[in-house]
């Protein structure tokens, strides 16, 4: 009879419908899933398929430069505040990683839409182990930006950016200055007073990172950053065109205001704030000149500070 049969499985009810004890599971089976993710982030699809193979190309590339003792090609930002921001701030990036079945917060909405916004960022979807590998284990919270590398100009493209423009040439060459920030917050301000592009070391020296872009406010895709293998050479031959190299130094023999070579062409050179110019900078200058302070005030300006004031100085001449 019903009830005692011993197959199991066996209906014993003829009432359809969900039984007692369901716990709801078919309304929970209705309840929607939000809205479509991008093709990129779709298990299957051509597009998920093809930006999966770009990442794979990519990571070989960087394996095989570190296996040269090269640098990695491209820069990892990671966590969700630093990617969030510098998506706001306009940092050039090729993919944005975003990790499977991740908990999202509104930082995370914020970065997946301005990432679409833009048009240009690849979104790809990967599980935490690809993370860690990409990231070197950093607490990378679920979304990592890939920063493509910066593409340097040449100590002499600075130069003749300036002769095309009709302009004496008004440059910046940055000895041992290893923030990046101030390195933003130069080109930043040589964009604001009409300099042609700054020079840096390609050792022991701040690059184009994310954190320069960032600082630079967008400057940076406006005013080239060349990369000198050798500093004082590359001064040197600046001499030889013609140009007159001022450094700046606590100590130097004039002040700024009577620098008459401010109004033609010109390389200003601005060291770190602690060490300031290199021996062989220094020597190599033609001027070294310091900003008045008030003799109660800071003992020193960092090099974005510093580059701003002669920079500022350098246009109002020319105008």
């Amino acid at each position: 009879m019903p009830g005692n049969s011993p197959r199991p499985n066996r209906r014993t009810s003829n009432k359809k419908g969900p039984q007692i004890g369901s716990g709801g599971q078919r309304r929970r089976g209705l309840k929607g899933k939000g809205p479509t993710p991008p093709a990129e982030m779709r298990k299957g699809h051509p597009k998920q398929r093809a930006a999966e193979a770009k990442s794979r190309k990519q990571g070989a590339g960087r394996q095989a430069a570190a296996r040269r003792g090269g640098k990695a090609p491209s820069e990892m930002v990671v966590g969700r505040n630093p990617v969030l921001e510098a998506l706001r701030g306009g940092v050039p990036a090729g993919a944005l990683y975003v990790q499977q079945f991740l908990e999202t917060d509104d930082r995370v909405t914020d970065a997946v839409k301005l990432a679409m916004e833009r048009g240009d960022v690849h979104l790809m979807e990967a599980p935490r182990a690809e993370l860690d590998r990409l990231t070197g284990g950093l607490n990378h919270q679920g979304l990592v930006l890939q920063v493509p590398p910066y593409e340097y100009a040449h100590p002499d493209d600075l130069t003749d950016a300036a002769a095309d423009a009709g302009q004496d040439p008004l440059i910046v060459a940055l000895d041992g200055v290893t923030d990046p920030r101030n390195l933003g917050a130069v080109v930043r301000s040589a964009a604001a007073f009409g300099g042609h592009g700054v020079v840096v070391p390609e050792r022991r020296a701040a690059g184009m990172t994310a954190g320069a872009w960032k600082t630079s406010a967008g400057a940076a895709a406006r005013i080239p950053v060349a990369r000198a293998t050798n500093l004082t050479r590359a001064l040197q031959a600046y001499q030889k065109a013609g140009l007159t190299v001022v450094g700046l130094a606590a100590d130097g023999e004039v002040e700024l205001g009577e620098v008459a070579a401010l109004s033609g062409p010109v390389v200003v050179v601005v060291g770190s704030e602690g060490k300031g110019l290199s021996r062989l900078v220094g020597e190599t200058c033609d001027i070294r000149a310091r900003i008045p302070m008030a003799p109660d005030g800071a003992e020193s300006l960092n090099a974005g500070v510093a580059a701003g004031i002669v920079l500022y100085e350098a246009a109002r001449r020319r105008r």
